[in-house]
Parts: structure tokens; sequence; C-alpha cells
């Protein structure tokens, strides 16, 4: 292995280093009360060398988000497998629910604080740590209507309303406001699978 080999490589153990902590951190203490001070000192490093991988906490988040997409999307693979699209449909509405209220703070790094957009925003680039997840969502829909399984005609369309009635139901869970419903906590995951099972019985052809 070469000198920049090494260089590469020593690069992305110590960028994983980073990673790993500040999602711990993230995750245990919130995003607004962990700081780079508090990441360095974790990994027992000074903040000037986290500084030489990130300019700051939302390029940090960014990359942490990634991680979280990774997770998902291994969820997918796992969980929604069914040969039948519209049974894989169902299986990934469920897993996508069940990740969201199993790892709430890694919901909400990756889908509602604003922070790690910021950092897209400022470089103008495309925000590409979605994409696998979205695509598999795509896929799966476009085999559905393929087959006639589904009222959707425009994939697009049928992806934003599936993700946005998915999202919808774990940030009430995640800010706390599936309160209005007065269910016992225990009883929150069972509704919710109800829930999914009614709207996809209204969007099935």
């Amino acid at each position: 292995m070469g000198i920049a080999d090494r260089k590469e490589r020593e690069k992305l153990e110590m960028k994983r280093l980073i990673m790993d902590a500040a999602m711990r951190m993230f995750v245990e203490a919130g995003y607004e009360k962990t700081s780079i001070r508090n990441i360095a000192e974790k990994i027992e490093y000074s903040p000037a060398t986290i500084y030489l991988y990130y300019k700051d906490k939302d390029e940090l988040l960014y990359d942490v988000q990634a991680q979280g997409f990774s997770q998902l999307l291994e969820i997918f693979q796992q969980k929604a497998t069914d040969k039948d699209p519209f049974k894989r449909l169902a299986q990934m509405s469920k897993a996508y629910v069940e990740f969201g209220m199993g790892h709430p703070d890694i919901y909400d790094l990756m889908f509602i604080i604003r922070a790690p957009m910021n950092k897209i925003e400022e470089e103008g680039t495309k925000w590409v740590n979605g994409d696998a997840c979205f695509q598999y969502l795509l896929v799966t829909l476009e085999e559905c209507m393929e087959k006639g399984l589904i009222k959707f005609t425009d994939k697009m369309v049928g992806a934003l309303s599936i993700w946005s009635m998915l999202h919808g139901l774990v940030s009430l869970n995640v800010r706390c406001r599936m309160k209005v419903s007065n269910l016992n906590e225990e009883d929150i995951p069972g509704v919710l699978d109800i829930t999914i099972d009614s709207y996809l019985n209204m969007i099935k052809a």
C-alpha cells in the first residue's frame, strides 16, 4: 500500500470514528446539546482535529444522516422482500414506521432537523443521502403500477403520498403529538399498523 492509499484509509477511519461518536452523542444528548468540543472529548482528540475533517457541526450531521439512511436501507432489504410488490410495499411501510418509532432521535436527524440540509444549500449540491431508500420505494411502486395493483398512475405522486403518510405517523410520535389520541404507549404500534393497512387498502386497485 502506497503512502497516498494509507493516508486515505487513515482519513476514512478518522471520519468513521468521529461520525460514530457524533451519532451516539446526538442520540443520547440531542443535537442542540452536542458540540464539536463534546465529540472531540469523547474520542480523546482536540476540536482542531475534527475541524480538519468537518468545517462545522452541520456538515458533520450530514454524514451522520447518511449513516441513518444506510441503516434504513438495510432494514428495507431485510424486511421488504416479498415477490408481490404490493405486499412488499406493505412490508416497507411497516418497516419504515417501526424504524422511526424505534429510533426517534436518529429519525429526527434524518427527516426533521433542518441543520444537515444547510450543507447542501450552502454548496448548491444535490441531496443524495435519501436516494437509495427513495429508489427502493419508487421501484416497488413502479412494479405495483405495471401489475395494476395500485390506483396511482404516476409513481412520483404515489411515492410522495405514501411517504407523507408514513412520515406523518412517525413525526406525530417523535414530536409527542400522539398524546392527543390518549392511547396507552403500548397500544400505539398496533394502532399505527391498522392505520397503515387502512391506507394501503384505500390506494389498492
